[in-house]
């Protein structure tokens, strides 16, 4: 990792106050799904600029989510322009540089590398408050890339996103450790899936049975912030395969002030760091 490209990057990173990194060990919990709710959360607020950044390279899920499938990326002067949802929310991923939405990305870990670095380098993002990035399941190529690659600037924290089933918890455990292993902070857990409340009898059944106390048991034990539970709703898929935020399209659903609570809570966590390093 040259010099020369580390000043490049922490140049690119400069103008961005907080970045968000959204992990889960385990494949299907919602990453993707919480990453562009957390995108839209942030940017109701119309006098913050939020960027979002999908590094799953093989399966980039953010542009169908966002609506803005078929979108493609242009190039100006100052690097890459993203793709914006709104005027203070813009959007880069793989998904914009692919003929179509079923093209599959068969690369090597170093061609994934570079295209992250490139997407850290050359995306014109401008002043941004908020850079929340998607990343695939696990604790590999990837992962490890975008954090040796933010180290040449700062990462408010981690988000680690899981369902309440022990299966779920043994790679979300993984996913943990590996971010004490890198040093990266994390901002807390979030539980997916966390029960469903039938919309006409209103009983509440476990989908995923947290048969081992679920994230709250583990939180307790790995003393990390539970930052909420999310329950299910179909109108999250919904929202999702129709591109539209699920927060103004489900104002009142239960899912909803969940998300709310749990993002003011993540906007807190990133106000409380900014302090912290101005004190230091």
């Amino acid at each position: 990792f040259k010099t020369a490209e580390a000043a490049a990057l922490r140049e690119r990173l400069r103008c961005v106050k907080h970045v968000v990194l959204v992990l889960s060990g385990k494949g299907g919990v919602g990453k993707s799904t919480f990453s562009a709710i957390l995108a839209h959360g942030l940017a109701a607020d119309e006098s913050k600029q939020v960027a979002l950044l999908d590094i799953d390279i093989c399966g980039p899920s953010i542009p169908k989510m966002m609506g803005l499938e078929g979108e493609q990326v242009h190039q100006s002067g100052s690097g890459w322009s993203p793709v914006y949802v709104e005027e203070n929310l813009g959007v880069m991923s793989v998904g914009f540089l692919l003929g179509s939405p079923d093209d599959a990305v068969i690369w090597r870990g170093p061609k994934k590398n570079g295209l992250i670095k490139q997407f850290l380098r050359d995306v014109d993002w401008g002043e941004i408050d908020y850079l929340i990035i998607d990343t695939p399941p696990g604790t590999s190529d990837e992962h490890l890339s975008i954090v040796q690659y933010l180290g040449a600037s700062h990462v408010d924290g981690a988000v680690i996103i899981t369902t309440p089933q022990e299966l779920s918890l043994q790679d979300v455990r993984k996913e943990i450790n590996f971010c004490h292993k890198v040093k990266l902070p994390i901002i807390g857990v979030v539980e997916n899936m966390s029960g469903f409340i039938c919309p006409k009898c209103k009983n509440e059944s476990q989908i995923f049975p947290p048969t081992t106390g679920g994230a709250e048991k583990m939180c307790q034990n790995l003393n990390v912030s539970l930052l909420g539970k999310v329950p299910l709703d179909p109108q999250i898929g919904k929202s999702c395969d129709k591109g539209q935020s699920f927060l103004s399209e489900a104002p009142e659903s239960p899912a909803t002030s969940s998300y709310r609570n749990i993002i003011q809570r993540i906007q807190e966590y990133c106000d409380q760091h900014t302090q912290e390093e101005k004190i230091i």
